[in-house]
């Protein structure tokens, strides 16, 4: 039987709408905004990498926020592993096709034929690399590449990443008969930075695009399996949009959520979730989120999470309640900065918020400072 961690929305249509575009804009990349953990991965890993593969393409995957210190390398890592990959056949018959024969006999003597010739060795640099690899890996292939980078904010906020950026945009344009490339982007500020500076590499290169959220296809998935485990019993799709939109409509989190509920035998999703916030396992998760900052960046915490602005005199006098803090506007941008660095702020059109839903919603609810 079927799981609750089973079910999966997948969106082919989707991703042929996505090939569709990058093929009607050679050498154009798009860029995929969403927020964290709303499946943007998942569709590439499930969705787009298939419908690739069923276009005649080659997809290779990285994820630049595994390597933010070098995520250029970390984009040559991918392509190496996929030029292995198409080098060396998985079977044991192909790989000794591909075995070269270093002698051959010929009426009982035999004839050393010396080593095959080799390619140059791939340049050291990394720019340099990366234009060779693409070009080696689409020839083995023998059609395109589709890049896809995973968090592609991060080469704009890596050491030289001007120097990246401007890399990664001349092999593509370059070799835009070879590769094409997907990013996606969690940080609507370093996408919006990355792509919309005018002067900069990537200024207005890439096609940005929002990320549609799951809807009422997954939600369903969720109540039919709900009605099967739980026979007479069902979960409201109402009560379960509104509860997917308040936890900021984060699939596996949902998920998570309605196989509490499903343990307890629950049908109010509203209650199901503030059981979950409430429960020891999630308190103790965000303590520690708590603990990994100062008492003055939980502060400054606890005024975005109310909606307060960080930046104003009273925000400043409640700050100064802190034991040993001095605050400054200088001082609270610093700790907004380090926060979004650290993955607990991230900043849209709306301003600067805490990125987890559920965990602003448990500052609001410890009070005071």
């Amino acid at each position: 039987m079927k799981t609750f961690d089973d079910l999966e929305v997948r969106r082919p249509a989707l991703a042929q709408a996505y090939l569709a575009l990058l093929g009607a804009q050679p050498g154009r990349p798009l860029a995929l905004f969403a927020p964290r953990r709303v499946g943007k991965t998942f569709f590439l890993d499930h969705d787009l990498a298939p419908q690739a593969h069923k276009a005649g393409m080659l997809p290779v995957y990285a994820d630049l926020w595994l390597h933010k210190t070098a995520p250029l390398e970390a984009v040559n890592h991918a392509l190496e592993e996929a030029l292995d990959d198409a080098r060396v056949p998985a079977s044991s018959i192909g790989k000794l096709a591909k075995t070269p024969v270093k002698k051959i006999g010929v009426l009982g003597a035999s004839i050393d034929l010396g080593d095959e010739p080799q390619r140059r060795a791939l340049p050291e640099q990394s720019a340099l690399r990366l234009d060779a690899l693409v070009t080696r890996l689409a020839g083995q292939h023998k059609g395109q590449v589709l890049l896809m980078l995973d968090e592609v904010q991060t080469l704009g906020e890596a050491q030289g990443g001007v120097s990246l950026i401007a890399s990664l945009r001349a092999v593509l344009h370059k070799r835009r008969a070879e590769v094409c490339a997907v990013f996606t982007g969690s940080s609507q500020e370093g996408l919006s930075r990355l792509m919309n500076t005018a002067g900069a590499p990537m200024y207005q290169f890439a096609q940005i695009i929002d990320f549609p959220f799951l809807g009422d296809e997954f939600l369903q998935m969720l109540a039919v399996h709900f009605a099967a485990v739980h026979p007479g019993k069902t979960l409201a799709m109402d009560g379960l949009r509104s509860g997917f939109e308040k936890i900021g409509c984060k699939p596996a989190l949902m998920r998570d959520v309605v196989k509490a509920m499903s343990a307890e035998g629950l049908t109010d999703v509203q209650r199901g979730i503030d059981n979950y916030m409430a429960s020891d396992h999630q308190v103790a998760i965000w303590r520690a989120l708590l603990n990994s900052v100062d008492a003055f960046d939980q502060g400054v915490l606890a005024v975005i999470a109310r909606d307060q602005a960080p930046l104003s005199q009273s925000t400043l006098q409640a700050l100064a309640a802190i034991p040993g803090a001095k605050p400054t506007i200088s001082k609270v941008r610093s700790s907004i900065e380090k926060l979004k660095r650290s993955g607990l702020l991230s900043k849209n059109a709306g301003g600067t918020t805490i990125d987890d839903p559920l965990f602003a919603e448990y500052l609001r609810q410890r009070g005071a400072l």
